[in-house]
């Protein structure tokens, strides 16, 4: 059972109204095809929001794309061939805007998903052999702090899905400080 809503977000005009703190989500097909996507709609919404150095905004649109490919790699966003995977973005306080990609819960087949969580240290030569394992790394280093949670925190949800998480400090950003839907 998804919980990710199936209708496809509307991008018209995607920034928060006049005094409020968050967008509407946009949704995408749990698709690695899509992640084009997800990094010019970013782009265009932070653009929107603020005009930051082009370092950035690369950085920013940079770990989105690594947090779409991790929920369409290791949750069941990517294994349905209905899987969506949801993105917001929020200003949760003055001077940070906060990223989210939340998936549709735990896959069902032999890659089984697991939380997600920085690879262990490896060596230099390991290090440059290794194919994968660096998403999280990149989130470490380029994030103001990153983080992730169930998507519903109750023992018998487990599975649902899971939010992950990343903030950047900016003293270009201004937050309204209000809420977007009536929900805060």
């Amino acid at each position: 059972m998804a919980i990710v809503p199936h209708t496809p977000a509307r991008d018209h005009t995607n920034s928060p109204p006049e005094n409020q703190s968050r967008w509407e989500c946009r949704v995408y097909p749990g698709q690695l095809s899509q992640t084009s996507q997800v990094r010019a709609d970013l782009d265009a919404d932070l653009h929107r929001l603020f005009s930051p150095t082009a370092e950035v905004k690369e950085e920013m649109v940079l770990c989105v794309s690594e947090m779409f490919a991790n929920a369409c790699e290791h949750s069941r966003s990517g294994q349905d061939p209905d899987g969506r995977v949801v993105r917001t973005l929020d200003l949760p306080r003055p001077g940070t805007v906060r990223i989210s990609i939340i998936d549709d819960g735990a896959r069902t087949d032999a890659a089984a998903h697991t939380s997600p969580k920085v690879p262990r240290r490896r060596t230099r030569r390991q290090q440059e052999r290794a194919e994968r394992g660096r998403g999280l790394l990149l989130l470490d280093h380029l994030t103001t702090r990153w983080g992730f949670r169930p998507v519903l925190d109750f023992p018998f949800c487990a599975g649902l899905g899971t939010v992950i998480w990343a903030e950047f400090t900016h003293p270009a950003l201004v937050s309204g400080g209000g809420t977007c839907g009536g929900v805060r």
